[in-house]
């Protein structure tokens, strides 16, 4: 059992190393992706809270003053490109498409496997290097963050990609009976947008949408872990993030293997 552990664990190790030697490769693309990218995303969006709060003309909007949304425009910012998943979603989408599963499929592996530990390996680089920008930026410009309170929203985002991976799990099983799907990830990544509360702050929505939003999984993504950095929620919201996901993943997991083997059995049985 220890042995099988040991031999799991160092298979998927030399998978996310494979992902970061890859990425990084090619580094003006990794530069862009990691710096360049969420400068301008937080810039933009900051600005757009700028327009809002000079035409309300308030110093407060639904109880919380300009330098909060100003944090969570940088923090969400930050957080939305971890909780997002095109790259990979792409990759294994082509996998399973033009047949070059093949190679996967045959060896001690499982498909899931080989790009989740990709897919963070590759995160963990990226979020290591491009946490300066936020960190920098907010202590810069004396935002309000809690810093001893990131290390656990970082726990929660990284929970929160499972998920996410899972997603593009199912997603990737659609290719099996479909020739173009690449259109789902791109209405998957616009639902992303405004479930995780990257557009705005979810807390801004009427009941009975904020608690459902909120408890909602996607929210674990950008609102809930920034939400906690900045107060705007307090550890029980958290909580109910981590139990919101994990329930999710139960239900999406069984869900992505039954579509795999369904999947399987029709990509095999026609002999490609």
């Amino acid at each position: 059992m220890k042995k099988s552990f040991a031999v799991f664990l160092k298979r998927n190790l030399a998978f996310a190393n494979l992902a970061i030697v890859t990425n990084l490769e090619y580094r003006l693309n990794y530069f862009i992706d990691a710096f360049v990218q969420p400068i301008l995303t937080t810039g933009i969006e900051v600005l757009l809270w700028i327009a809002v709060f000079k035409g309300a003309q308030s110093e407060t909007i639904a109880g919380f003053a300009k330098d909060s949304y100003l944090s969570y425009a940088l923090w969400s910012a930050f957080f939305a490109r971890i909780a997002t998943s095109w790259m990979y979603e792409a990759r294994m989408i082509e996998e399973v498409s033009s047949g070059s599963i093949n190679s996967i499929i045959v060896r001690p592996m499982t498909f899931y496997e080989y790009y989740l530990s990709q897919f963070m390996g590759y995160k963990i680089i990226t979020t290591l290097l491009s946490l300066t920008v936020p960190l920098v930026a907010a202590w810069y410009f004396d935002l309000p963050t809690i810093y001893s309170r990131i290390p656990l929203a970082l726990l929660l985002c990284f929970y929160f990609l499972i998920l996410v991976h899972t997603i593009s799990f199912i997603i990737s099983t659609f290719a099996f009976h479909y020739t173009k799907i690449s259109s789902i990830t791109a209405a998957k990544n616009l639902l992303f947008w405004i479930l995780m509360g990257e557009l705005f702050p979810l807390d801004l929505l009427p009941e009975p949408y904020k608690t459902i939003f909120i408890t909602a999984p996607f929210a674990s993504g950008t609102f809930v872990p920034v939400g906690y950095i900045i107060g705007r929620v307090e550890i029980d919201t958290v909580y109910t993030g981590f139990i919101s996901v994990t329930i999710s993943l139960i239900v999406l997991n069984l869900l992505g293997a039954y579509l795999w083997r369904k999947g399987l059995d029709s990509y095999v049985g026609t002999g490609a």
